[in-house]
């Protein structure tokens, strides 16, 4: 008797330990995702936030959709301008909670579902047969949360524009045939979308999203948030603040160089109101790597280049200049 009741609590303990250590753990896997962005979807599109940009050589996957946005299905950011009202929102939990923040609630939600029925935080962990009740509990609970938040965001797009089934935000084009040439190893932009263009993006633009690719890579390395504020949209710069707070508690440095663009693709252009848009796939390669704070001690990455294919939205305001607004990632990684 003595010895069940002692197995039951050893049970129980090891329970309590897992359900605390997992998002622990998955908080130090995704702590080397630590370029510019954490390797994930971040940002606005303007209208088209919610759908995907067209694919292209340089980028043959679908762009993955957002992980933080302030964009609500629905409705569209007001781009360079209006993006302020990220800074406004904190930590922009709807919908922009994120995946660690979605793995904690669920956890905590587990126990206090136990806590309601009047079994205590960790109630039925007794045994090993209630263990995995619990576990099977938790994964319902993950289904059919991701089911009713995917029947709500389609229910809230329409059918006009659900969520990166395709691109039915209306025409969006490149550069025509004749501006795609002479652009070497960088930007040959060979663009999937239709020649006829409302808005025009020529060399000089395309001069300026590479130029902005190294200089934002290198203003997050130096962590000079004032350099990003000139070179990125509000909400934007909110995301890399975050990043960069997240970095400093962890008392880590991420140092990113020789970042060099190797291919480039203009996905579709556009304008809406006084804002135009510009989303582009570019491969580009870079040396990443993680330093401890003040000791410089390698923690994560290499002096070996990695290559990255990302999708990256511009947006200006008539009369200003191109700010970065969203970057996508896509499955086209290389190591």
């Amino acid at each position: 008797m003595k010895f069940a009741h002692r197995t039951r609590g050893i049970v129980g303990a090891i329970a309590v330990v897992m359900s605390l250590a997992l998002p622990l753990m998955l908080t130090l896997s995704s702590a080397a995702e630590a370029r510019i962005g954490g390797r994930s979807s971040m940002g606005s599109r303007g209208a088209r936030t919610f759908s995907a940009p067209p694919k292209t050589n340089t980028a043959p996957s679908a762009a993955q959709p957002f992980n933080r946005t302030i964009t609500q299905p629905g409705t569209a950011a007001t781009g360079a301008a209006g993006a302020g009202a990220a800074a406004k929102g904190g930590m922009f939990t709807r919908p922009g909670m994120g995946m660690r923040g979605g793995r904690a609630a669920g956890f905590l939600g587990a126990g206090l579902l136990g806590m309601l029925f009047g079994g205590g935080m960790f109630s039925g962990l007794g045994g090993l047969s209630s263990i995995i009740g619990l576990i099977l509990q938790i994964g319902l609970i993950v289904i059919v949360a991701r089911l009713a938040m995917s029947w709500w965001q389609r229910r809230k797009q329409g059918a006009a524009s659900p969520a990166y089934a395709n691109n039915a935000a209306g025409p969006a084009t490149g550069p025509a045939p004749s501006q795609q040439a002479g652009f070497g190893s960088g930007f040959g932009f060979g663009s999937n979308a239709p020649a006829a263009a409302p808005l025009e993006i020529g060399p000089a633009d395309y001069e300026k999203f590479e130029q902005l690719l190294g200089e934002i890579q290198a203003a997050w390395s130096d962590e000079d948030i004032g350099k990003l504020h000139e070179l990125a949209t509000p909400e934007m710069v909110s995301y890399f603040s975050a990043d960069l707070a997240e970095n400093k508690k962890n008392n880590d440095i991420n140092k990113v160089s020789d970042v060099k663009l190797l291919q480039g693709d203009l996905a579709e252009a556009w304008r809406e109101g006084e804002t135009d848009y510009a989303s582009v796939a570019m491969r580009f390669s870079l040396i990443d790597k993680t330093l401890e704070r003040g000791t410089n001690r390698l923690v994560d990455g290499s002096e070996t280049p990695i290559e990255a294919t990302e999708v990256w939205t511009f947006a200006r305001r008539r009369g200003s200049d191109w700010e970065l607004s969203a970057i996508q990632q896509t499955g086209d990684e290389q190591a």
